[in-house]
């Protein structure tokens, strides 16, 4: 079966009544396990508005997190040390990792974010 990572705009834009999001979502459900990293959750909470605590518990809920382990620490720390990835965030990193560990691809609206050629990428 299909593995799939989300990255945070994705779940994001679904919190926030985003179309394509859903559309993706749904679809992606059908035939894919969906994960998530733990730093997903940790940014997502981060920019949370209290009239989203109820849906995001219940999203976050439905998805299998990934966690930051020392394998996904390490190669996020490989990515952001290539020279071509230093300007990237650390946190975009380890979501990056975590697709790569996990041998998913990775859903996100921010493809430029991730520049990585050893994971795929599915524009959202």
């Amino acid at each position: 079966m299909k593995k799939i990572v989300l990255d945070t705009d994705v779940l994001i834009d679904f919190l926030r009544g985003g179309k394509e999001a859903l559309e993706f979502l749904l679809s992606a459900a059908k035939e894919s396990v969906i994960y998530c990293s733990a730093i997903t959750v940790a940014e997502i909470h981060a920019g949370m508005r209290e009239s989203e605590r109820g849906k995001t518990t219940d999203l976050i809920d439905s998805l299998n997190i990934i966690d930051v382990t020392r394998e996904v620490a390490e190669k996020a720390g490989a990515y952001r040390r290539d020279e071509k990835r230093q300007s990237i965030e650390l946190d975009d990193c380890l979501i990056a990792a975590s697709a790569f560990i996990k041998g998913a691809s990775l859903a996100t609206r921010n493809v430029k974010h991730y520049p990585m050629d050893d994971i795929k990428k599915e524009i959202v």
